[in-house]
């Protein structure tokens, strides 16, 4: 079993306020919840407006398909345009 884990930290666009905030982090997470079958959270930065760090896992008997899900994933995330990744830490296990 091979696990795929990855933080990413994101700035925010046109946001100001939390709530703002919160639904395009809902919106987002959403998505990449659907679309990739992942488990996706928000883990820090939960009260500043413009910025946040997003978590995901996916599971996988290959090393491949983990790295190439996650790096979809990235991809996906950096053609939202409402946000903007300022760093991302990959990390397999």
């Amino acid at each position: 079993m091979i696990i795929g884990a990855c933080s990413v930290e994101l700035h925010i666009f046109e946001v100001y306020s939390l709530k703002e905030k919160r639904q395009v982090i809902k919106s987002l997470l959403g998505r990449l919840q659907s679309r990739f079958n992942i488990s996706v959270a928000e883990v820090d930065y939960f009260d500043t407006w413009q910025s946040s760090v997003i978590g995901f896992a996916c599971v996988s008997n290959e090393t491949v398909h983990v790295r190439s899900i996650i790096n979809n994933v990235i991809r996906f995330v950096d053609l939202d345009g409402r946000v903007e990744i300022v760093s991302h830490e990959i990390e397999i296990l």
